[in-house]
């Protein structure tokens, strides 16, 4: 299935005047979004130079890049040393003529970071799953419960094969813990962390308790905090941090983990929770990648537990606020309790049904798919 990537047109304007990187978890589809901006669109053609082939790292190595193509893709680059200076000079030299493109998952966000040789040259985009948006479910063959079901990597989305599925889920696991954390952070206690990465879903959608993970994998609360920095920054979850407000008592610490891939979820009503806050992640992404605001997504709970699943803040202030519910229900009571206690200016309650009634400014139920395409969400 042929589906335009809502990057694409960023991603085309910037290139006029800047390198483009594009990072992102694996398969979400980095390289298949690059190869868009080549001629002819494929592996195979000369402009796509990939570090993990060998004859593509010979031609690196002895600066015989093809400058006959006025796009270039360096896939994975960021595993040779002397990367920065490569992109620099060939930047520096031809970028009236040239259009150069840098794709990587973690150790590229890591390492851009790592000098200021490129600073001013190029501009960060982060790459998310395919989103509802994107899809168009009207249209598509693929409804918001299949999108549930297989998540929003394209491979096993468009499959839609649920031996496949299982099997990419096992083998991207693997790639993530056993390769992509070897190169990034020295952990030598890799069977550990892969029992850490089998637990983490169980516990999306409540605060984590490092506690409980401590009797768990018998290993320090540090450590075990450290290790979830480690997955955050291999993109296999993100944390989300509590809200607070002065006239509540807010939770100030704990914080709740979700999933890149939602689909790993097994319980309904958390993983339909992960996506939506997938893509309020990705919105968060793309308004900092494309406009630079300051964009926070954040969770509201006081010590009474009455809880908002999702605030978004814009340079920090909020914005909106989602709860959400897998089936169409009256509008939750805390609702009604935060939008007089906070400076939340909008409420959503999203669900997987029809029912859409109320407004945004004293609680709006409305339909996710709706909720998306009225918001924007990318």
């Amino acid at each position: 299935m042929k589906v335009q990537r809502y990057l694409k047109k960023v991603v085309s304007e910037v290139l006029q005047r800047k390198m483009m990187f594009i990072g992102g978890p694996r398969q979400v589809g980095k390289t298949t979004l690059s190869l868009e901006f080549l001629s002819p669109p494929s592996v195979k053609s000369s402009g796509y130079l990939n570090w993990d082939r060998a004859s593509d790292k010979t031609i690196i190595l002895r600066d015989a890049i093809p400058l006959q193509n006025k796009t270039l893709v360096f896939d994975e680059i960021h595993k040779y040393r002397n990367w920065r200076g490569l992109v620099k000079g060939l930047f520096d030299k031809y970028h009236e003529d040239h259009r150069l493109i840098v794709t990587g998952s973690a150790r590229l966000d890591h390492f851009r970071k790592g000098g200021d040789s490129l600073l001013g040259r190029y501009r960060y985009f982060r790459l998310h799953p395919l989103s509802v948006s994107e899809l168009d479910l009207v249209a598509s063959r693929i409804d918001l419960q299949t999108l549930l079901k297989f998540g929003g990597f394209p491979e096993p989305l468009f499959a839609q094969n649920e031996n496949e599925h299982r099997l990419w889920q096992r083998e991207r696991m693997q790639k993530v813990i056993m390769e992509d954390l070897r190169d990034l952070e020295n952990v030598k206690e890799i069977s550990l962390l892969l029992l850490l990465a089998e637990i983490l879903p169980t516990r999306v959608g409540s605060p984590l308790s490092l506690k409980s993970l401590q009797e768990d994998l018998q290993v320090s609360q540090p450590t075990i905090d450290r290790w979830i920095h480690h997955l955050s920054n291999l993109y296999y979850c993100f944390s989300v941090s509590p809200f607070g407000a002065p006239k509540i008592r807010a939770v100030k610490k704990l914080k709740k983990i979700y999933l890149w891939d939602w689909s790993q979820v097994e319980d309904p009503a958390f993983r339909f929770e992960n996506l939506v806050a997938s893509h309020l992640l990705k919105y968060c992404h793309f308004i900092e990648d494309t406009q630079g605001f300051q964009m926070e997504l954040r969770y509201l709970r006081d010590t009474d537990r009455r809880e908002i699943d999702f605030v978004v803040l814009k340079n920090r202030s909020p914005l909106f606020a989602v709860e959400c519910k897998t089936g169409e229900r009256n509008l939750s009571p805390h609702i009604n309790y935060f939008s007089e206690r906070t400076n939340i200016p909008e409420f959503y309650q999203v669900h997987m049904g029809r029912r859409d009634f109320g407004s945004p400014k004293s609680g709006r139920v409305l339909p996710f798919v709706t909720f998306a395409k009225e918001l924007s969400l990318v």
